[in-house]
């Protein structure tokens, strides 16, 4: 069995967000993490592989930096890592990004792609579905639980109060949601083994029956019209009595105060 990940460095939202002029992320100046979703779908492939020998290729598109998730995932025991960057690329929407993904994958064997349901950075959830549009693969949404059963998966789709449980023929795809298990640790020695380990690097020539028209800013229908940093809240106002009584009736002041009530 072979399976693809697909993978996205996003902003540590802990050590702040920053912009540049044209809206879009400055990537280069945050700190970042392996997106929580991804990372659950990097741990379901793992379990996989530790089960049935399946073979692990983690693919991302990023920034030259976005080496270091593709280390991790070595370090926790996926077998290769692609990255998929050049400058033409850069500014892309979730349909550009999914373009470029899928023109990637094309040059690869694979029984069963999976991504996170969504990244921090842009809680979209398109990039997974669109990818398998793509490339024609039916896909599974919103996993939280996933076996394989001869030449299919059998995986349960959550809902709200439930889950459904869908059956598909290989190859297909699945994104995960961070729900989906706890991620495996690094080990010491697969540290050294991932810096060991040759990362390959690809760029807009190696992509496979891609338009430059869907590709980068340009190839974006979808433009970023304003972004700024999160607002700060204010101090709040303790209300102060000494019955349940009191602090109801101070609370309703303050509403009609403000036009609220």
């Amino acid at each position: 069995m072979k399976i693809v990940v697909c993978v996205k460095q996003v902003p540590d939202t802990k050590g702040g967000v920053k912009f540049n002029p044209d809206g879009t992320l400055n990537r280069a100046a945050m700190l970042t993490i392996m997106n929580p979703d991804d990372k659950a779908g990097l741990e379901a492939a793992l379990r996989l592989k530790d089960q049935y020998g399946a073979e692990v290729t983690v693919l991302t598109m990023g920034l030259p930096k976005a080496d270091e998730v593709l280390r991790e995932a070595l370090a926790m025991g996926a077998d290769k890592g692609i990255l998929v960057t050049d400058r033409v690329l850069g500014g892309a929407d979730t349909w550009a990004t999914s373009t470029t993904i899928a023109g990637a994958i094309r040059n690869l064997e694979y029984d069963l792609v999976i991504t996170g349901r969504q990244a921090i950075d842009g809680d979209t959830a398109q990039v997974g579905p669109q990818i398998a549009e793509h490339l024609g693969l039916p896909v599974i949404s919103y996993a939280q639980d996933i076996k394989v059963e001869g030449d299919s998966v059998i995986v349960q789709r959550q809902y709200e109060d439930r889950y459904h449980e869908l059956k598909a023929k290989m190859p297909c795809l699945i994104t995960a949601l961070s729900e989906l298990n706890e991620p495996r640790y690094m080990t010491p020695g697969g540290i050294f083994d991932a810096y060991d380990k040759e990362v390959t690097v690809w760029g807009r020539a190696d992509l496979k029956d891609v338009d430059d028209a869907n590709l980068g800013l340009k190839g974006s229908p979808t433009k970023i019209a304003k972004a700024s940093d999160k607002v700060p809240k204010g101090a709040g106002e303790m209300l102060a009595g000494d019955s349940p009584e009191e602090l109801v009736n101070a609370l309703v002041g303050k509403f009609k105060e403000k036009h609220i009530i």
